[in-house]
């Protein structure tokens, strides 16, 4: 290895061995030029950009059903669902005790048994009223027939009376008749309403969905409480709490992925509502994120939702100046060029321009204070690009 150190007119090499040459430099020859100064760049590139906003929140039920008794003071006898099942609309989750009312059933048919033949009797008093009543007609109009010196005025009169009568039985006999249907109609009430609090006796479920609570218990009274609670169709959705200037960011139908409780446990969701209240004390507004997984209620869950994804330029964060307006460091020909950028989102490593460079412009990719416009200088390759070209 030799190292030259220029003394005057003479250039002094020092070879390994330590030992001293003197060389003779020409008088004319000018000192070389310093070489410029060596910078990292790399070409501005095109990427997705992918806006964030990370809320959390406590997991819910889209809509929740409470199945209760609709007949109190009956013991539960029979409960054929559990918390986790799934249930189909109309399907029987509970039984109640319907001996008393099977009892009030039988009371019933006796009575529609009763009913029935006090109807028979009474068309049958109205039929023989009616067939009297003919004969009483037509005795009468006979006798108005006579000259009044074949028929005597008090057997006339006999006559009317008897008409009279016979139409006075008649109407009794229909009124009866009138009067036992109406006590079947009545009877045949009774029994409907029994038939509906019989029908209730069976608890069933008024959606599909899922069960996720039972509180119903063999033995306890039905009463007003409810017995079961069912997740319609068994939605599950994240209601996050969103502060004030954010909430404007979100629309409807935004994607965002859902970390569930548990190791590696996560979801895809979809923003299903967004509340129009803000509340006046914690500025905060509720989300709604509808799940595409089953998920527990109650839960505490965190997500990221989508605000925006946009494809892009994309450079080295460390490239841009902050200073009042973001710019960065252009190499064109060799030389720096100083361009002022609009940035938009920024990852851990990179920031977006929206305008100001084009994409395979070489960025400098650490911004230096001391290079300046129109410096002349040297380029490598990031290690980034190189892994890239490679």
């Amino acid at each position: 290895m030799m190292r030259v150190v220029i003394v005057g007119l003479f250039v002094l090499a020092a070879t390994a061995s330590g030992a001293a040459l003197f060389v003779a430099r020409d008088p004319g020859e000018s000192p070389p030029k310093p070489l410029p100064p060596t910078v990292t760049a790399t070409p501005a590139r095109e990427r997705e950009f992918v806006d964030h906003l990370f809320v959390s929140g406590t997991l819910v039920a889209r809509d929740e059903a409470m199945v209760g008794a609709q007949i109190d003071g009956l013991r539960i006898v029979e409960v054929l669902a559990e918390d986790g099942d799934r249930v189909e609309k109309g399907q029987i989750l509970a039984r109640l005790d319907r001996s008393q009312l099977d009892a009030l059933l039988a009371q019933n048919d006796a009575a529609l048994a009763r009913a029935d033949a006090a109807i028979a009797q009474a068309r049958n008093q109205v039929d023989q009223s009616e067939a009297i009543r003919a004969q009483a007609a037509a005795d009468l109009l006979r006798a108005r027939k006579l000259e009044p010196g074949i028929i005597a005025q008090a057997t006339l009169d006999q006559r009317v009376a008897a008409a009279r009568s016979t139409e006075a039985q008649f109407a009794a006999a229909e009124s009866a008749l009138a009067v036992a249907s109406a006590d079947r109609r009545s009877r045949e009430a009774e029994r409907r309403e029994l038939m509906v609090r019989i029908d209730r006796t069976d608890v069933r479920a008024p959606v599909a969905g899922l069960v996720s609570r039972r509180s119903a218990r063999l033995g306890a009274l039905g009463s007003g409480d409810p017995l079961f609670r069912i997740v319609t169709d068994g939605d599950i959705e994240l209601e996050a709490d969103v502060p004030e200037d954010s909430l404007a960011q979100i629309a409807l139908g935004m994607m965002a992925n859902v970390d569930l409780p548990g190791h590696n446990n996560s979801a895809s969701g979809t923003v299903r509502l967004v509340s129009s209240e803000v509340d006046q004390t914690t500025r905060v507004g509720k989300v709604r994120i509808a799940l595409a997984a089953r998920a527990h209620i109650g839960s505490f869950a965190s997500a990221s939702i989508v605000l925006a994804r946009r494809t892009s330029v994309a450079v080295p964060a460390a490239a841009v100046v902050q200073a009042g307006t973001d710019s960065v460091l252009i190499v064109h020909d060799g030389h720096i060029e100083q361009r002022t950028v609009t940035t938009g989102l920024t990852n851990d490593t990179e920031t977006e321009v929206t305008a100001g460079i084009a994409v395979g412009e070489a960025v400098v990719v650490r911004a230096a204070a001391f290079l300046r416009n129109g410096d002349a200088v040297r380029t490598v390759a990031s290690g980034q690009h190189r892994e890239a070209a490679k």
